[in-house]
């Protein structure tokens, strides 16, 4: 069965999910993902809006996390207050997926700008929840494409620092392989790449000297089961380039 780079990178995604835990999710890809592995293999899966939805259910990719079906679907709705102030700071929440425009060596990520920020090239969306999210969850999924631009040595502007106090970890799922950081380290470290992807592509397209695992494995193609549920959930993850 076919697919693409961006359901690869949405399957693997998904594939960090674990039954019972929560996470809280964003729209777009982390959405796709968290609904993919709840439809899968994590049935259990509480997914947490930003919004205010708890254990939401969605038959389909919300436009946003102010879709109505997410409050319909949910087995509570809360106040934004209440999701940052009870379930996201004293760590009741798992995991969070995040996306970046740039990420560098520690797994610390820019939202802000590229550029200087008084004259940037681009003005990117800000910060909203991801500092709290980065600093709160014990665990971060982070999804972007791999490029020297993205993958850079000093980020252009700090938005979100990620967990170095060695309790948290972090996963960063890009279109070419699949990075961790652990409580042993606190650099991204490659543990994985896609099929036809060799570790001196991902080396490539990574602006600083890569830390590789002693034995890089290769990410396993999307089962019939995971790339059927995925496209019956609607609108289509976008292509990572």
């Amino acid at each position: 069965m076919s697919f693409d780079s961006a359901e690869l990178m949405t399957v693997v995604a998904a594939r960090q999910l674990q039954n019972d835990q929560s996470v809280l999710v964003g729209v777009g890809r982390p959405s796709h993902a968290a609904i993919l592995a709840k439809r899968t293999h994590a049935p259990d899966l509480v997914l947490i809006y930003e919004s205010g939805t708890i254990d939401a259910d969605p038959d389909s990719i919300p436009l946003s996390i102010g879709d109505p079906e997410l409050a319909a679907t949910s087995t509570s709705v809360v106040s934004l207050p209440d999701i940052f102030n009870y379930w996201l700071q004293p760590g009741r929440i798992d995991v969070g997926f995040l996306g970046a425009a740039q990420i560098d060596r520690h797994g610390n990520l820019n939202t802000t700008v590229i550029g200087e920020y008084d004259h940037p090239r681009v003005r990117l969306p800000g910060a909203g929840g991801a500092p709290e999210i980065a600093r709160s969850c014990q665990e971060i999924v982070v999804t972007l494409p791999h490029s020297a631009r993205t993958f850079v040595p000093e980020l252009d502007f700090t938005t979100s620092l990620c967990r170095s106090d060695g309790e948290g970890s972090m996963v960063v799922v890009t279109d070419l392989g699949v990075l961790e950081t652990s409580d042993q380290h606190d650099e991204l470290e490659l543990t994985a790449t896609f099929p036809g992807i060799g570790v001196g592509e991902v080396q490539d397209q990574t602006g600083w000297e890569l830390k590789v695992a002693g034995d890089v494995a290769e990410v396993a193609p999307p089962t019939a089961e995971e790339l059927e549920v995925l496209r019956s959930l609607g609108s289509k993850p976008k292509a990572v380039r």
